[in-house]
């Protein structure tokens, strides 16, 4: 039987079988070739940090401590591309061979709808893996509100700010300005066209910010580090009556947050964004699924360039010892990609 990642209990990980299903009309199943994890929203299950606050309450819209947020085990992976190797009855849409992408746990086989989304000759799979984060991207740049000529400071170069970081660029800003203390990411965030790349462990990157912008300040900053501190020091780049974008899932913040400072002073805008969050605060003409039509577009065409994000590249076989690295070894992880 296939196999699949799964966290069986906190910090844990373990290969679990999963029962081969019969295909279902319009359905196919996939034969995985590539996968990846989802750093930010993972690590909420992987370590449990979303747990202390409970469950979320849709009808109330609070989180509830008496509900529990995280049911072990659970699946782990984001999205995967595979090969359809058999077609369930009715299906017209796809052949046997064609590769195909969608959201999926880091397992060796999946049955999928036959609505799933092609991956066109040419393409590089780890285009597809970043589709999410692309979504969140594009919508944390929109909900910035980020105009030609802004100044952007991105914090956090992981994969969903190594894409922010390239739409801000081509949306027409300047100074995009990286924030990052790993040099791994730094390299990425170099390699993904960044103008000016700042170690915020070796200098204070709110004031490195304001000298790169003659003074004034990032017009957009846009948080994806998910670190208090990262937070605080884009309070203190942000422009006078600028915007902060807050697209981190962290867990709880401690002390260390100075509301005070920077923030009283400076008045910015402060947004939290999350392209999942619906309705969209520019619905009905802009939703979740106009994000991903717009984010493939640019994927596929190769505006957006996502070798540099997926990295490193590891065997399915050797995932019990290198997810947790994600935890353990961040420096060493960009966006962790999987060859099956």
């Amino acid at each position: 039987m296939p196999r699949e990642l799964i966290a069986p209990a906190r910090e844990q990980v373990a290969f679990r079988e999963v029962p081969v299903a019969p295909l279902q009309a319009g359905q196919v199943r996939v034969r995985s070739l590539f996968g990846a994890a989802k750093h930010g929203t993972e690590m909420a299950m992987y370590k449990g940090y979303a747990g202390p606050r409970g469950g979320y309450d849709g009808e109330y819209r609070i989180f509830n401590p008496e509900r529990e947020m995280i049911h072990y085990p659970v699946a782990l992976g984001n999205m995967c591309v595979g090969e359809v190797v058999e077609l369930g009855p009715q299906v017209s849409r796809l052949q046997a061979g064609d590769r195909v992408f969608s959201y999926g746990s880091l397992r060796q086989e999946h049955v999928w709808p036959e609505t799933v989304r092609l991956l066109p000759a040419g393409v590089p799979w780890q285009a597809a893996v970043c589709l999410d984060p692309a979504d969140f991207a594009l919508g944390a740049v929109r909900d910035g509100h980020v105009r030609l000529g802004d100044a952007v400071a991105v914090f956090g170069m992981g994969a969903i700010g190594l894409v922010a970081l390239q739409l801000a660029k081509l949306a027409g800003a300047h100074p995009v300005i990286a924030v990052d203390p790993l040099p791994l990411r730094r390299q990425a965030a170099q390699a993904c066209g960044a103008d000016l790349v700042l170690d915020p462990a070796s200098c204070d990157a709110g004031l490195e910010i304001k000298k790169a912008t003659a003074k004034r300040g990032a017009d957009v900053c846009i948080e994806y580090s998910g670190h208090h501190l990262a937070l605080q020091a884009a309070l203190r780049g942000v422009v006078y009556n600028g915007t902060v974008v807050a697209g981190a899932w962290p867990g709880v913040y401690p002390a260390g947050l100075d509301l005070g400072a920077e923030a009283h002073f400076n008045r910015p805008r402060i947004v939290f964004s999350r392209a999942c969050s619906e309705p969209n605060p520019e619905y009905p003409n802009w939703d979740e699924g106009r994000l991903f039509e717009v984010a493939w577009r640019l994927l596929r065409e190769g505006q957006l360039h996502c070798e540099a994000i997926v990295n490193p590249v590891v065997a399915f076989d050797d995932l019990l010892v290198e997810y947790p690295k994600i935890a353990t070894h961040p420096g060493e992880n960009v966006k962790l990609g999987v060859r099956f």
